[in-house]
């Protein structure tokens, strides 16, 4: 049974949208020609004028469907979704532009007029955009617009699907779990042994059915996909080796003709490695010369606070194909602990209790003894991180990439060398979009994520997110991992 919340919420960005932007130029004109006294190029009618952008605007939504702004994937992805509508808006200006300069009569009053229907525009779209990701939100909340799931299989996946399913803000509702007994733990879910059993419960309204495992006998998996072929009902395959289906995925015809489903380890090959080197060097550059001031000023006042200890801390780090690589950063520890463990540094400073509340925390204290006083002011603003520009400049890291760590805190992860497919980075989707003090495994699975699913646009998100936690920290004056 197909579920059509999707596509009316659809259809309500659609109509959103252009009555966003409708309003948007309607708004413009009216700061143009009535409020601004500054005389006009063209006298155009008020009505003349809607008409016009009525003809126009649809082709500016199709714009927006052909950048994937209507797609189910990006409707979480608040991030996403504002990098594409200012590209959508910034490509659609160009086409009413162009459409104005083809076009037997004029569009425009002024040549203000579009400048400020793109800016209104683009703030419009945002407000509506989040007002109805809100709405969607609170409607799932009550029940409505609800996806309803079966999950057939009984595997390690099946738990993780049974629990990042759980509360109505995901927009689905678990109506079975097919073999999943051990998985459904105090839930309220119906639980049925087969497929079949499913089907005798007379249990309707199945959206949705997600298999989790394959079974020896082809027929019981046939008898799935068979079912939700003749209802319409949508059907995906999850595989409980999720290293192996993620990243950079593509089909080839292999020597015979034989279809091969070919992995990589990592999606940052080929082009985009170079565009990713190239961006790189060319920012590391340009931001080593505009911050050579501020990189001369905390010099001297590492010299001033303790002359005699060294200006930069150079730890061993690891990075792509597990090398090892010393990394730049300004020191932060007070120099009697400089250069030595955690567990070494308070047990020296007489605290070794210290060690393990540390390791409990994420690698953070909030307030760490070992750390300085022009330190602590460093580490608030990432500024202590500044030298390894220096370490992106020669290539031994990126501006964005897994967390840099020692090779004694990195083999404990098993997923060492699927991390190590890429550069370290200077900024990591590990300390931007993990909480506060969450584990080492956990911010090891946002580096594997960001490894099997780059792209450049990730990179930009990462970097937006920096700066928002950032400030953030400056404001709250708070600890930094």
């Amino acid at each position: 049974m197909k579920n059509n919340a999707s596509l009316i919420y659809n259809v309500c960005l659609v109509v959103g949208d252009f009555l966003a932007l409708v309003a948007a130029f309607v708004v413009a004109y009216i700061v143009r020609v009535k409020v601004d006294t500054a005389p006009l190029i063209h006298t155009i009618h008020p009505l003349a004028y809607l008409g016009i952008f009525l003809g126009v605007l649809p082709f500016w939504i199709l714009i927006f469907a052909l950048l994937g702004l209507y797609d189910s994937n990006i409707y979480e992805k608040r991030f996403k979704e504002f990098g594409r509508l200012l590209v959508g808006s910034f490509i659609g200006l160009l086409f009413v532009v162009f459409w104005s300069f083809v076009s037997t009569q004029p569009i425009f009053p002024a040549r203000l007029v579009p400048i400020y229907g793109f800016i209104f525009g683009f703030l419009f779209l945002l407000v509506f955009r989040n007002a109805a990701r809100f709405t969607r939100t609170r409607l799932f909340n009550v029940g409505i617009g609800l996806t309803n799931v079966l999950i057939v299989g009984n595997t390690d996946t099946t738990g993780e699907l049974v629990e990042s399913l759980s509360g109505h803000r995901s927009g689905y509702r678990i109506i079975g779990v097919v073999g999943g007994k051990r998985h459904v733990g105090t839930r309220a879910i119906p639980t049925f042994p087969r497929f079949a059993d499913f089907l005798k419960g007379n249990v309707k309204g199945v959206n949705s059915i997600i298999q989790t495992e394959l079974y020896a006998d082809e027929s019981r998996n046939a008898e799935i996909l068979t079912y939700a072929q003749e209802h319409h009902v949508s059907y995906r395959f999850a595989p409980g080796n999720t290293e192996l289906f993620v990243g950079n995925i593509d089909v080839e015809l292999f020597r015979s003709g034989l279809p091969m489903i070919v992995v990589n380890h990592t999606a940052l090959l080929g082009w985009g490695r170079i565009v990713k080197r190239l961006s790189d060097l060319v920012f590391s550059a340009l931001l080593i010369v505009l911050l050579s001031p501020l990189f001369l000023i905390i010099m001297m006042l590492e010299k001033f606070t303790e002359p005699h200890a060294p200006i930069l801390y150079k730890p061993a780090r690891l990075t792509r194909f597990d090398h090892s690589v010393h990394v730049f950063k300004f020191r932060t520890m007070k120099n009697a602990y400089n250069g030595i463990t955690p567990e070494q540094g308070f047990a020296k400073l007489g605290r070794p209790e210290l060690a393990k509340e540390y390791r409990a925390n994420g690698d953070q204290l909030s307030h760490d003894p070992r750390i300085s006083a022009l330190g602590r002011v460093l580490r608030a603003a990432s500024l202590d991180e500044l030298p390894q520009l220096f370490n992106v400049f020669r290539g031994e890291l990126s501006f964005i990439g897994p967390r840099a760590l020692e090779a004694v805190e990195l083999n404990q992860s098993d997923k060492k060398n699927l991390i190590l497919s890429v550069k370290s980075g200077l900024v990591s989707l590990a300390v931007v979009a993990g909480r506060p003090g969450i584990s080492f495994e956990e911010r090891r699975k946002l580096d594997l994520y960001y490894v099997q699913n780059w792209s450049y646009w990730l990179d930009v998100t990462i970097f937006l997110k920096t700066l928002r936690v950032i400030v953030g920290r400056l404001l709250r004056g708070g600890a930094r991992y």
